[in-house]
């Protein structure tokens, strides 16, 4: 799947995988990456 002219938006998790871990795997594709947080679900 091609993520070219995507816009992204990051929910991580601080018990599972954390938002700047996904942020940093979409590094190398041409999406947008509108925004990013780790939110503790409790």
């Amino acid at each position: 799947m091609s993520l070219l002219n995507r816009k992204i938006i990051i929910i991580g998790d601080r018990d599972g995988i954390p938002g700047p871990a996904i942020e940093e795997c979409l590094k190398g594709t041409e999406a947008e990456i509108l925004f990013s947080s780790t939110e503790c679900f409790v």
